[in-house]
C-alpha cells in the first residue's frame, strides 16, 4: 500500500517495442486503478450520493467491461464472458451495445461484491495479456488502436473515481480523509510578497490551426485539424484564485442577477448556490472539503469546483470574459506540459510557483472556456459502437482544457477537449480570464 500522504504513480513504459509498450501500458494503467482504491474501506466501494457520481466498484468493473466488450469478445476466439449480467450492470451509455442499468441507481446494488469485481478484473486482465502478446493476429491494427482507447478511457475513470470519492466523502458528516495532506503542501505556500502579480499576455490576430497533428494517441473529437481566425486577444497569466473569488462572494455576486445568464440564475436559485461546491464558512473562516478532509481555504490557490455559470458570472463582474477553446489551445501549444498532476500527490490545486508568462495552463484545474462542445468541421466519429464515445454528447455542453490535479500527466495534451454541462461543479474545474 502507498505510504500515507503519497499516491503511488505508475508511469507508462516509453521504451521497448511498440507491442511490449502496449502490453506494459495496459498492465500499468490497470494497476494504477487498483492502487487508487487501496485507500478505501470496503464500505466505501458501493455508495453513490449523487446521480452523476458512480460507486468505486462500478468504475472498476465498467473499465473491465470496456475491454471485454470492445476487445475480448470480438478478437478472442471462443471467449467466454465472465458473467452474463455484467454487460447490463456495467455498460455506461452505449445504446448499440445493449440495455444498461440506470445510472442514478448504481449505488443501490450490493452485488456483485467487491471481491467479485476484482475477480472480474483479474479474468479480463488474464485474457487481455494473452491477446496483447498475439502480435500475429490478423486484426492487430484494430486491437492496437482499441487498446489505446481503453487505456485512456481507464485514465479518465481514474480521475472520475477520485472526484466521485470526494463527493461521497463530503456528503458524510464525518468528512473522512481519503489521503492525508501531502507533507510538502504547506511548504509550497509562498508568502504574499513572493506571489507573482497578474499580467495580461497578448496574442496577435492570426489564422491558426487547432486540433491534434502529432504522432500517438488522440480522441476522435480532436480531429480533423481546423483553421480558425482569431482576433487580437489577451489571456490572464494566472488562474482566478480562491481569494479573488471570495471578493466576488463578498460583493454579493451570487445575489446580483445582472451578472448571470438566464439558465444560470435559475440554477443558482434552485440549487441555492452561495459559494463554490464544498465551501463552508465557520467562525468567519472559509473552509472547504478536500481529499485530505476539511481544510482552511488557501486564498492563493486556484478556485476549484465552480461551474461554467459561476466562471462566466465572475468574468462579467470583472468586466472580462472566458477564453475560447481556440484561444486557449494556441497559447498552450507553446508551453511544456508540466504542472500539478496526479503524480504530485497533492490531489488539490496549489499556489502558483512561477509566472514567467502563462502559469498553470496544465494541471491544477480544468479550465472552462466559453466554447460549446461541437464537432470540428469534417469530424468523423469512430466506427461502430465506439462512435458513441464522444460524438453523441456534442450538444448543450461546454469545453474545458488543460487537465487537473487529478489527471495523469501522460493523459493530457494541448488539443485535449474535455466537456461538461454548464451547471456541473463536482469535477476539478476552474478558470482564467481573457479580454
Amino acid at each position: 500500500m502507498p505510504a500515507p500522504g503519497n499516491i503511488t504513480r505508475v508511469d507508462f513504459d516509453k521504451a521497448s517495442s511498440p507491442i511490449n509498450s502496449l502490453l506494459t501500458s495496459y498492465q500499468q494503467v490497470r494497476k494504477q486503478s487498483e492502487i487508487l482504491c487501496q485507500k478505501l474501506e470496503i464500505e466505501d466501494y458501493g455508495i453513490q450520493t449523487f446521480e452523476d457520481v458512480s460507486p468505486p466498484k462500478w468504475h472498476l468493473a465498467h473499465v473491465s467491461w470496456f475491454f471485454e466488450t470492445f476487445l475480448l469478445k470480438p478478437y478472442v476466439a471462443n471467449y467466454r464472458i465472465f458473467h452474463p449480467e455484467f454487460a447490463y450492470l456495467f455498460n455506461s451509455y452505449y445504446e448499440t451495445a445493449g440495455s444498461f442499468h440506470p445510472r442514478p441507481e448504481r449505488g443501490l446494488l450490493s452485488r456483485p461484491t467487491v471481491k467479485e469485481v476484482y475477480q472480474y478484473r483479474a479474468y479480463v486482465d488474464e485474457h487481455m495479456n494473452q491477446l496483447l502478446t498475439d502480435w500475429d493476429h490478423e486484426q492487430w491494427r484494430d486491437i492496437d488502436s482499441r487498446t489505446w482507447v481503453g487505456i485512456h478511457h481507464e485514465q479518465q475513470h481514474q480521475e472520475l473515481l477520485l472526484t466521485d470519492i470526494k463527493y461521497n466523502f463530503a456528503y458524510n458528516p464525518l468528512r473522512p480523509i481519503y489521503n492525508p495532506l501531502h507533507p510538502t503542501y504547506e511548504t509550497n505556500k509562498p508568502s504574499v510578497r513572493d506571489l507573482p502579480g497578474l499580467r495580461w499576455i497578448e496574442f496577435d490576430e492570426d489564422l491558426v490551426e487547432i486540433g491534434y497533428k502529432s504522432d500517438g494517441f488522440c480522441y476522435d473529437n480532436e480531429l480533423p485539424l481546423n483553421k480558425v481566425f482569431l482576433a487580437p486577444y489577451k489571456l490572464a497569466s494566472c488562474l482566478v484564485t480562491n481569494g479573488e473569488f471570495i471578493e466576488f462572494i463578498e460583493a454579493r455576486g451570487y445575489q446580483t442577477v445582472r451578472l448571470w445568464l438566464s439558465d444560470a440564475w435559475k440554477t443558482l436559485r434552485t440549487q441555492n448556490w452561495r459559494a463554490p461546491l464544498y465551501w463552508e464558512k465557520s467562525g468567519g473562516q472559509w473552509c472547504y472539503m478536500t481529499l485530505s478532509g476539511m481544510q482552511e481555504i488557501n486564498e492563493h490557490a486556484p478556485v476549484c469546483h465552480v461551474s461554467f455559470y459561476e466562471a462566466d458570472a465572475y468574468a462579467r463582474w470583472k468586466g472580462k470574459r472566458l477564453p475560447t477553446e481556440a484561444e486557449w489551445e494556441v497559447a498552450a501549444k507553446k508551453i511544456p506540459i508540466t504542472g500539478n498532476f496526479l503524480e504530485s500527490g497533492y490531489l488539490q490545486p496549489i499556489t502558483v510557483q512561477a509566472n514567467d508568462k502563462l502559469a498553470q495552463m496544465f494541471g491544477d484545474v480544468w479550465e472552462w472556456t466559453q466554447s460549446p462542445y461541437t464537432p470540428y468541421s469534417g469530424y468523423q466519429p469512430l466506427k461502430g459502437t465506439l462512435g458513441e464515445y464522444n460524438g453523441k454528447f456534442m450538444s448543450n455542453q461546454i469545453v474545458l482544457r488543460g487537465g487537473s490535479c487529478l489527471t495523469s500527466k501522460d493523459h493530457i495534451r494541448a488539443s485535449y477537449r474535455n466537456f461538461f454541462y454548464p451547471k456541473d461543479r463536482w469535477q476539478c474545474s476552474g478558470f482564467r480570464l481573457a479580454k
